[in-house]
Parts: C-alpha cells; structure tokens; sequence
C-alpha cells in the first residue's frame, strides 16, 4: 500500500505507540497540523541526521490541540501509529506551504520472545540504577515492548533510527539487548572512575608496606 502524506521533518525518531507534544511555531507546520486536525488524518514525521531526511519514519495523529497562542502558535499532543519508507519526497505540493511524501508500510512483525525482553527490561533497570535514573513506563513488564523503552536505554539518534528501521520486534530485541550488554559495563567503569576522582585530594588513612618478614 502506498500513499500521499503530508510531512514534518525532525531530528527525532518517533516509535509507534509514543506520546509526543510539540510546539507548533513555523506557518507551514501550524497549516499542517490544522488541517490534519479538522481532517482526521494523520501526518508523518521521518527522522532528520546531519541534515538529510531519512527514508523511514512514524505516521503520528494529533491528538488534541492543548493551546493555540495569540500568535497563531500552537501546542499539541500527538501519538505515533505506524512506521512508514519514504518512496518518494513531494517538496511543492499544490497550494501547500509544507511538503509531503509517497510512502508504503513495511510488514511489521510485533511477536518478539519473552525470555529476551524480560532480560532487557531486567538490563534497562539496572542501567537505570546505576544512573540514579527513576523510570516508570505505566505499563507492566508483560505489556512492554521494544518501543516502549527504546528512548531510555542511552542510544545516539542514529541507533534509535537504526531500531526504527528494523521490521521484527525479535531484531528489535537483540538489538537493545547487544546494545546495554556494552554499555553497562562502560557506566559501570565509569562509576568506579568517579569514585576514584572523589578520592583524589582527600586526606587518606593507608597502613604502609612492613618490610618484616
């Protein structure tokens, strides 16, 4: 299935199932979001890096229109569904001031393995600690999935759009598995290399050597 979409380029990655507000300032974006609000439908947003549009990105639906400032300025709710491939960029669209895209859906498969996401919740809690990170996701454990946590791991945005792009929640869940299975061990150094630094100038209580045998 392909389709026409209006776009809204950031240099974000946005999951399905998440919650995005945003502040709507630019005159081409406040006509999109208008018109996506009156119509119902919904507009996509592809992932900006080093400047370049990517291909893949999320449809997302306004939700609700929070303000609109006197300015004609606007904040928004808004709730990603659905991730979406670029085919093609629409840059003038015809009486438009925003662009828009060709884009189809790739298959999604959502059945991931248990066993794996239980270890990378259990991996997430643990980097989370280590941080002094507190976290609640306002699901429980069973009802996670790799999008729900895919923000609070630590990736770059070009590791959150690398998982954007992987079509199968178990590539998914390796993903983040190999992912905290290195970077806990860096934090953990990383706090020793803190203790360490606390340590330095501070009046220190040694025994010494005894040469006694």
């Amino acid at each position: 299935m392909t389709n026409f979409v209006p776009i809204f380029p950031l240099g974000i990655v946005v999951y399905p199932g998440e919650e995005l507000n945003l502040h709507i300032f630019e005159p081409r974006y406040k006509q999109l979001i208008s018109e996506c609000h009156v119509s119902g439908k919904d507009f996509g947003i592809p992932t900006v890096i080093e400047e370049s549009v990517q291909d893949y990105g999320s449809l997302v639906q306004v939700v609700e229109i929070t303000k609109v400032h006197d300015n004609g300025e606007m904040d928004i709710k808004t709730k990603g569904s659905r991730v979406f491939r670029i085919l093609e960029i629409i840059r003038n669209v015809p009486d438009k001031l925003y662009s828009g895209a060709i884009v189809n859906y790739p298959d999604n498969y959502e059945q991931g393995n248990p066993d794996i996401m239980r270890k990378v919740i259990n991996s997430i809690r643990e980097l989370h600690k280590m941080l002094h990170v507190s976290k609640d996701f306002r699901k429980s454990d069973t009802e996670l999935r790799s999008y729900d946590v895919a923000h609070h791991v630590g990736f770059s945005l070009k590791e959150e759009y690398e998982l954007l792009g992987l079509m199968d929640e178990r590539q998914r869940l390796e993903y983040l598995k190999r992912h905290l299975t290195k970077v806990i061990p860096l934090v953990a150094e990383m706090e020793q290399l803190k203790e360490k630094v606390k340590l330095n100038g501070h009046f220190k209580n040694l025994s010494s050597f005894n040469f006694e045998s």
